[in-house]
């Protein structure tokens, strides 16, 4: 399905892949980001793994350096660290992402990552 233009800058499709009934909480989706497609900035409560499939992408934690990830690379973002993920600017990326719900709630939604940060210019 595609993925709500408010969270994401881009062309960006979700595929969920696993959703558990409570008392578990995990779930796991595949986001595959056309070049350039990212996220908005957002924290996830319980900390969120990524896992590269395909192409090439940039991550960043607020405050931290612009990181490029690959195929079969994996990245774990802390509970409450604020980041953002997506597509290098010329090649598309697919990563599993893998994060758990605290009531009900996988992820807090902040505003949009400029084209400067995008850029590492920000």
């Amino acid at each position: 399905m595609k993925a709500p233009a408010e969270y994401f800058t881009g062309a960006v499709r979700q595929d969920p892949l696993m959703d558990t009934p409570e008392p578990a909480r995990v779930r796991a989706v595949s986001v595959t980001f056309e070049p350039g497609a990212r996220t908005a900035w957002h924290t996830h409560p319980l900390g969120q793994t990524l896992i590269i499939t395909s192409g090439k992408g940039l991550a960043q934690s607020w405050g931290g350096p612009l990181q490029e990830i690959r195929a079969g690379d994996s990245v774990w973002f802390a509970p409450g660290e604020k980041h953002w993920h997506g597509a290098a600017p010329d090649t598309a990326m697919t990563h599993i992402a893998i994060h758990e719900a605290l009531d009900g709630k996988a992820a807090d939604w902040m505003e949009q990552v400029s084209d400067e940060q995008y850029a590492g210019k920000a």
